[in-house]
């Protein structure tokens, strides 16, 4: 299932995407048993899965609308609290920008010896195709990062790696917009990449059930029609059951719960000299089958 949230005729609701019809059923029509929101809906779990399969079953064309006439929003909403996110989890990346002399952290290590966690605010979180505001960096710095983010279904701590998959509910598409001066200048992450707008992130979850092997996810990047990042998630170094555990050791992740897994090769930073964005650049991040945000730097 492709689930979306999205405002129509103003108001935010949340539903299924149908791309055969290319609609969106709107579940807030479907039944008074469903909740108001993503969030709500994905802390029931398979019980909310299973009445949603039920009522799209017998779902009236009244409940649908053209998916071309609403907004799509960031998929997850409400947030419950800042997204996890990872650094330097792509081999070739963790060289790239260890080269880059943007990276104030790593020492000697180029290749980390556990996950790196940060969080982005919930600020940074935006819909699929909301422009990028880099006129809030004032270092003029501004870089794209392609990633799969991972969306907790069944939370829990403690959780080990082998049990992993068992708490996804399902998938999406970020961007990790990263302000790579700030980034460096204060020495750790959350200022150079928790800037408002600076998580584009959708256009619908794919729930875990319709992901049979997430290792074979393919993500691409363009900018500006150009192909930059080509890589599958199997490339990872640490990969989504071992994040999960290393975040669920001490920190209870709850339903709702964001982390973005890390960006491959590809980014700015890794050119000679750095191929910043600028106002009018459009990033295009796409992961099969997932779909594809675009997203225009302002």
């Amino acid at each position: 299932m492709r689930l979306a949230t999205f405002i129509n005729n103003g108001q935010l609701s949340f539903g299924a995407i149908e791309l055969n019809s290319n609609t969106v059923i709107d579940f807030n029509k479907l039944s008074p048993n469903l909740p108001n929101n993503m969030t709500e809906f994905i802390s029931l779990g398979s019980d909310g899965m299973a009445l949603a399969k039920k009522c799209l079953k017998a779902a009236e064309q009244n409940s649908r609308t053209k998916l071309s006439s609403v907004n799509l929003c960031s998929p997850v909403s409400p947030l419950v609290r800042d997204p996890f996110a990872v650094g330097r989890n792509y081999h070739e990346h963790a060289q790239e920008f260890h080269d880059s002399g943007f990276d104030a952290t790593s020492g000697k290590n180029v290749v980390p010896n556990y996950p790196i966690i940060f969080t982005k605010a919930t600020t940074s979180v935006t819909g699929p195709f909301d422009p990028i505001p880099a006129s809030l960096d004032p270092t003029n710095s501004t870089d794209y990062e392609g990633e799969l983010a991972v969306i907790i279904g069944i939370g829990g701590r403690g959780i080990k790696k082998e049990d992993a998959y068992d708490h996804v509910f399902g998938y999406t598409v970020s961007n990790d917009v990263t302000a790579r001066k700030l980034q460096h200048q204060h020495k750790q992450w959350t200022i150079g990449k928790g800037l408002d707008g600076y998580c584009p992130m959708g256009p619908s979850i794919l729930t875990s059930d319709e992901v049979k092997d997430p290792t074979k996810l393919h993500l691409q990047t363009w900018v500006n029609g150009e192909l930059r990042q080509d890589a599958k998630v199997s490339d990872l170094i640490f990969d989504i059951p071992i994040l999960i555990e290393t975040i669920s050791q001490g920190i209870t992740l709850l339903p709702g719960d964001i982390i973005l897994t890390g960006t491959p090769v590809g980014v700015g930073i890794g050119f000679d000299p750095p191929s910043f964005l600028k106002p009018g650049d459009i990033i295009k991040i796409t992961i099969d089958p997932i779909g594809t945000i675009e997203n225009e730097v302002v």
